[in-house]
């Protein structure tokens, strides 16, 4: 396994104010629930300081006053408070799950709905990883900062200022002197906050990349057992999780040495404190009870402290999360429906290709796959496409597709521009058979339904016939009800293939796509799925790609694509005339057959105790 490939968007690591104020956004829809949250801890952090000032009335007008009444008082007043706490409690945590919930939910599927409508460009140069680590770990961080994280936030502020107001009742000088350890906090958590982000902002760039590398590890599994690759593959992993350790390493380290440096500086100022008032006390300018809750509101503020510090390191983790969620959710996809594009029912009609050029990277250095290719298709008929691997066949009907689009020249339908017809209207009249096909987990009917979500069983049993696959369906146990496991590992190529094509089917497109989906099966699925085209291109516009050229031979018209332009055109007894490329192919296929038939073995599974079957 090579290296990582993907670069990442690089982020500054200069702390976003904009960022934080995107991500305080995602509550806006549920601001409601938002205000009871804040209500409620506002409450709590409010009750939590005035129980204190409760303490040191207890002390000065109960106690040491004598006044039985007084101190009766305030302790059922003190009851009451407790009980609305309580309540607040509650409310605050139930408000809290709820509100996570809902934003954790909204950012799923905010970026799940944007990534239906990104370019086919967009997945083929982003991995898998990174967009699971967006989806599932950054938007868990995101939804937790603006929960659990604003309501420590908002706790430690309400206790700071509500502390602050009765220590200004009890003694304003005192009070000012701890006011004047404030900025210094704030000093410290700033030189801190930048190099904590930078360390973050690694961990969470290693994280997608060893997610991207469990997913390969875990898809390939059997090219990974076949080729004895594991030790290989646990030493490139090692390095990629040490790299992760580190940074997080080193970000745990600058976290954990911001927390006693509030504590030193809180705990300078609760000694002052002490001392100041052990000599008030001393002259008669402070109450035993005032001295009590002073110390008490000194200490209990550095626990507020402390917390706003976790939340800060927590924050640059949420902060690097967000940056790349959002660069997902902005993400603009390259193929887009342009203004007043139409869906005009049907895309039936000739189909044109004048002088496009096209080529994947944008980089001048790119080389085109595609020069002034030129090309007309009349409605009804069938085109094959053969030629060297990277020739520019599967872009020609990536770009029919619309997946992509020309960089110059004009794609026709029915005499438009392509460009002036919706996505949809075009997309969702191609059926389309892959080379490696993907089925969904679920049942074999539901995967053939996959091609039109209202179709009734019987037409889902029809479009079964005609491709072929109903025969081997009805010999399972379940038959059509029958689990194809997770990408249909259960099934076999060739099943998976003649689902497929049945889901195509289904569809009744009016524009056929076929895309080598013959190349990785056996010569008697291979004329399951012939027979199954057959019925398909019937009256329909289609387009072959294929390496065997038995799947081609009645195609209207064969081209012959060499460095993105058409070498040879014509049928096939027309370019065996020829005597060009094709001939050459053909006849190289052919000798090939022909030495199978004379010795069977030759391409035989070494673990195999059959024979291969025979080609055509």
């Amino acid at each position: 396994m090579s290296d990582y490939q993907f670069e990442e968007e690089e982020f500054s690591t200069q702390f976003n104010g904009k960022t934080i104020l995107r991500i305080l956004a995602q509550t806006k829809p549920h601001w409601k629930w938002m205000l009871g949250f804040l209500f409620a801890v506002a409450g709590t952090a409010g009750l939590d300081s005035y129980f204190t000032f409760l303490g040191k009335r207890i002390v000065d007008d109960g106690i040491i006053a004598g006044n039985r009444a007084a101190l009766v008082q305030i302790l059922l007043l003190y009851a009451v408070l407790v009980v609305l706490q309580s309540v607040f409690v509650f409310s605050f945590i139930f408000l809290a799950g709820v509100l996570g919930e809902r934003v954790r939910y909204d950012l799923r599927q905010k970026m799940f709905n944007h990534l239906q409508d990104l370019s086919l460009s967009y997945y083929s140069r982003t991995p898998v990883g990174w967009i699971m680590s967006r989806v599932t770990s950054d938007s868990d961080r995101v939804a937790e900062l603006v929960t659990w994280g604003l309501l420590d936030v908002t706790w430690a502020i309400m206790s700071i200022s509500t502390a602050t107001i009765f220590m200004f009742i009890i003694n304003w000088r005192l009070a000012l002197i701890v006011l004047a350890l404030m900025p210094i906090l704030v000093i410290v958590a700033t030189q801190f906050q930048k190099k904590i982000l930078v360390e973050f902002r690694n961990v969470r760039k290693l994280n997608s990349k060893i997610t991207g590398a469990y997913n390969e590890n875990i898809t390939g599994v059997r090219v990974v057992k076949a080729l004895n690759r594991e030790d290989e593959n646990m030493r490139e992993f090692s390095l990629k999780t040490s790299e992760m350790y580190q940074a997080g390493y080193r970000a745990a380290w600058l976290s954990a040495l911001f927390l006693p440096t509030v504590q030193i500086l809180s705990a300078t100022a609760l000694g002052f404190i002490v001392y100041a008032g052990g000599l008030q006390a001393q002259v008669g300018g402070m109450s035993i009870g005032g001295i009590q809750a002073f110390l008490s509101y000194v200490t209990f503020m550095m626990w507020p402290v402390q917390d706003m510090a976790r939340v800060y390191a927590e924050m640059q983790q949420s902060i690097a999360s967000a940056e790349r969620m959002f660069s997902l959710i902005d993400a603009v996809p390259n193929v887009a429906d342009r203004p007043g594009a139409v869906n005009p029912g049907t895309i039936q009609g000739d189909i044109e290709f004048d002088d496009v050029c096209f080529y994947y990277d944008d980089s001048k250095d790119d080389k085109p796959v595609l020069t002034d290719f030129s090309l007309h298709v009349k409605q009804g008929e069938t085109i094959a496409i053969v030629g060297p691997t990277g020739g520019g066949k599967t872009t020609i009907v990536n770009l029919l597709c619309r997946f992509y689009e020309p960089k110059r020249g004009v794609i026709r339908i029915a005499g438009r521009d392509y460009t002036e017809f919706t996505l949809n209207a075009i997309q969702s009249r191609i059926g389309i058979v892959l080379q490696t096909p993907h089925l969904f987990s679920g049942t074999i009917r539901e995967n053939i339904r996959y091609g039109c979500l209202d179709a009734s069983n019987e037409q889902l049993e029809n479009a079964a016939r005609l491709a072929g696959a109903h025969e081997f369906i009805i010999t399972l146990p379940k038959g059509y009800d029958e689990e194809v496991g997770e990408g249909g590992n259960m099934l076999s190529v060739g099943q998976k293939q003649l689902i497929s094509l049945a889901r195509a089917v289904l569809s009744e497109p009016e524009l056929f796509i076929m895309d080598e989906a013959t190349s990785s099966v056996d010569t008697l699925t291979e004329a399951l799925i012939q027979k199954g085209m057959e019925t398909l291109m019937l009256g329909r516009t289609s387009f072959i790609i294929a390496h065997r050229l038995s799947t081609i031979k009645r195609a209207d018209r064969i081209l012959v694509i060499e460095n993105g332009r058409i070498a040879e055109v014509g049928d096939h007894a027309e370019l065996l005339r020829q005597r060009g490329h094709y001939y050459r192919l053909y006849t190289q296929q052919f000798r090939h057959q022909l030495e199978k038939q004379f010795d069977p073995f030759m391409d035989r599974d070494p673990g195999s105790n059959t024979l291969p079957v025979a080609a055509d």
